[in-house]
């Protein structure tokens, strides 16, 4: 069941390269600021997509999450569907994250919970996300 929103971020595109000519697979990074309930964080992401119809990408990619003081991380594996929108001006991302962490403190909720997010990125590789806990 679809729970509770737990998380809302805005992040940017910082680079792109090339994994696959042959397959047009590409590799995103990217930075994100964002709150988990009232707990503010930064997290750096790596992601790559690959087309698998007309205007549709698969995406896979890996997070790291850190608490605005540092002390605590928390890690995610994502995977997504992307359709390009408003031709090719934006994309817009559905899928899951899971959650993986040893942190005891506050983000020890995380600890292996599932998410599902929806993310919208625009032609300058600016994207906001709100991720919803799944039950």
């Amino acid at each position: 069941m679809l729970g509770y929103l737990i998380y809302e971020g805005k992040n940017r595109t910082t680079n792109s390269r090339v994994l696959n000519a042959d397959e047009n697979k590409i590799e995103h990074t990217f930075t994100e600021e964002g709150k988990f309930k009232d707990i503010e964080i930064t997290m750096v992401a790596t992601f790559w997509t690959i087309p698998v119809g007309k205007d549709v990408v698969y995406a896979e990619g890996k997070h790291i999450i850190t608490t605005q003081n540092g002390q605590e991380t928390a890690t995610i594996r994502g995977f997504g569907i992307g359709r390009v929108i408003n031709q090719s001006i934006s994309t817009s991302y559905r899928g899951s994250f899971f959650y993986k962490t040893s942190s005891q403190d506050k983000l020890a909720f995380l600890n292996n919970m599932v998410g599902i997010f929806e993310a919208e990125v625009d032609e300058s590789g600016n994207g906001v996300v709100k991720v919803w806990e799944w039950t």
